[in-house]
């Protein structure tokens, strides 16, 4: 792995540890999120520096059913991502707690939800569509080239998909998406880490769900 690549893994295992906190954002403390957020939005602007190439070459070549879903996805996660950005300055009350808006609040406090939650789901689906760079630098691995190896890197995300799955219903995520519900829940007595593994499953069954459609849509690219 060449120095570049690491830095890129580097970068985009920050951003998933910061993206993972700031979802426990009453758990971490709201002058923390705010500070994670930042941290986030300046991982967000390196990723997409450390990418430029892809960034240029969006308006050319050919477009395949794989790479106009992942543009899709990428699209969506800019749109979450500055939608964060903008309503959490407007809501801020420690980075930027200058800045004091006339009125809005509850606009704002939406936006940050759907921004935070549809993020955090397409920011998954990202990771799914990349894993088969992931995977390539796996298949040098002596571990994934043995039976039990294979087949645990096959199985283990499904598994904890079907977690995850419960995970998403009973952390009520389905009803932050889509404004069931406008107060996030918090059980303060619960542990940082038990939180954490239940978004964490969350994050791998759409990852999951992205590595499969991507995978169908480049098998009906081979088929054409």
């Amino acid at each position: 792995m060449n120095q570049r690549t690491m830095i890129k893994v580097i970068v985009d295992i920050t951003m998933t540890v910061i993206l993972m906190l700031m979802m426990a954002y009453e758990l971490v403390g709201r002058e923390a999120h705010e500070w994670l957020g930042m941290a986030l939005f300046t991982l967000f602007i390196i990723h997409h520096v450390l990418n430029r190439k892809w960034s240029k070459n969006v308006f050319k070549g050919k477009y395949t059913s794989f790479r106009t879903f992942q543009t899709i996805v990428v699209i969506i996660i800019l749109i979450t991502m500055l939608g964060s950005m903008i309503s959490g300055i407007m809501l801020s009350e420690y980075v930027f707690s200058f800045i004091k808006p006339d009125g809005g609040y509850e606009i704002f406090r939406n936006i940050h939800m759907l921004s935070a939650y549809w993020g955090f789901v397409f920011m998954s689906i990202h990771i799914g569509t990349n894993m088969g760079v992931m995977t390539g630098m796996l298949k040098k691995s002596n571990l994934y080239n043995s039976k039990i190896g294979r087949l645990s890197f096959l199985l283990l995300p499904l598994l904890i998909s079907v977690y995850g799955i419960y995970a998403f219903y009973n952390r009520l995520i389905w009803q932050y998406m889509f404004l069931k519900s406008h107060f996030v829940f918090f059980d303060y007595n619960e542990p940082l880490i038990i939180f954490m593994a239940d978004y964490l499953a969350v994050m791998v069954l759409f990852a999951t769900v992205g590595h499969y459609i991507s995978m169908l849509l480049k098998n009906v690219k081979h088929k054409n």
